[in-house]
């Protein structure tokens, strides 16, 4: 995929320049990981839009029916996709480190190749339609997935996750995101 020749001039912001509506938005990422992730820091230049992939990707982490290791099948499925550098390499540490997917599971994702494990490849395999056909699959589209063990229902959570990996790889793009010290040991690509 092409990169994009085009940087905003928006600076991050710290936790110390934030106004009261980015303020909220900065605290509950320290909170939670003891850091303000390079993204993170970037998204919050509009505080809806960083509100919008929180709040997205807290339903889609609690509430979609899909375990943690499917639920970074999606996320790395359409990071790649997307051609996120940062969040590819995010969710790759995530899932090693966080998710516990097998790391050949998160190798295959990374390097597209191959799934061995047949559910999880249909998982990734419909996402992609999902990405591909802009939302339109077919009934034999949908007939292989479900046939997998998945639900119509969990069409809707790889929706809202398309939605929030959209926010975030598309704001990573614009920016450049530089990737945070963290995960740097699951760079990608390679």
């Amino acid at each position: 995929m092409s990169k994009t020749d085009f940087q905003t001039k928006l600076k991050p912001v710290s936790l110390e320049e934030a106004n009261e509506a980015q303020k909220p938005l900065l605290e509950k990422p320290k909170k939670q990981m003891g850091m303000v992730p390079n993204m993170y820091a970037n998204m919050v230049n509009s505080p809806g839009l960083m509100e919008t992939y929180a709040v997205g990707y807290d339903h889609f982490r609690k509430n979609s029916g899909l375990s943690p290791v499917e639920q970074e099948v999606v996320f790395l499925t359409i990071s790649i996709y997307n051609g996120c550098d940062y969040c590819a390499s995010v969710h790759s540490y995530i899932a090693d480190n966080m998710s516990k997917l097998p790391k050949e599971l998160t190798n295959a994702l990374r390097n597209q190749e191959e799934i061995e494990d047949p559910k999880m490849s249909a998982l990734s395999t419909f996402t992609k339609i999902m990405l591909e056909k802009r939302g339109y699959p077919t009934k034999a589209d949908v007939a292989e997935f479900t046939a997998a063990g998945y639900e119509e229902k969990h069409i809707l959570e790889i929706i809202l996750a398309i939605a929030v990996k959209t926010i975030s790889n598309y704001s990573n793009h614009i920016f450049h995101t530089e990737l945070d010290e963290v995960f740097s040991e699951r760079k990608w690509p390679d």
